[in-house]
């Protein structure tokens, strides 16, 4: 029979993701690798094409504490969403936006593709 003591400290396990920093100490920008960041780039040019990068950026930042939360919401959403990535990048970017830098390092693509459409209307 397990002690209280013994229950919390599980329950903390448990809980620990959803709340931890990511430190891997991995290469590249914000500890993502080359292919998360090009995936990343990718969706901040899908964004940036469609002239939503304001609303994207509005709504990216209003929900950066709760990204965990919004990456599993993808699951639920992924067959609706499939259309724009296939399927493996569809998973990929999920579980990309689990990881709490990846809201800011997204928010920064999406600034710098608007920049470059900027850029190239004049």
């Amino acid at each position: 029979m397990s002690t209280l003591s013994e229950r919390i400290d599980e329950f903390r396990d448990t809980l620990r993701h959803a709340f931890a920093i990511d430190s891997t100490g991995r290469a590249g920008k914000g500890g993502l690798t080359d292919d998360e960041l090009a995936l990343l780039r990718k969706l901040a040019r899908i964004i940036t094409r469609r002239r939503m990068g304001a609303p994207a950026r509005l709504f990216l930042e209003s929900l950066q504490p709760i990204n965990f939360i919004g990456s599993q919401a993808m699951f639920f959403l992924r067959p609706f969403m499939t259309f724009i990535f296939s399927a493996a990048e569809y998973d990929k970017l999920a579980h990309i936006l689990e990881k709490r830098q990846s809201i800011e390092i997204l928010i920064q693509e999406i600034q710098k593709a608007e920049e470059e459409t900027d850029g190239q209307d004049h």
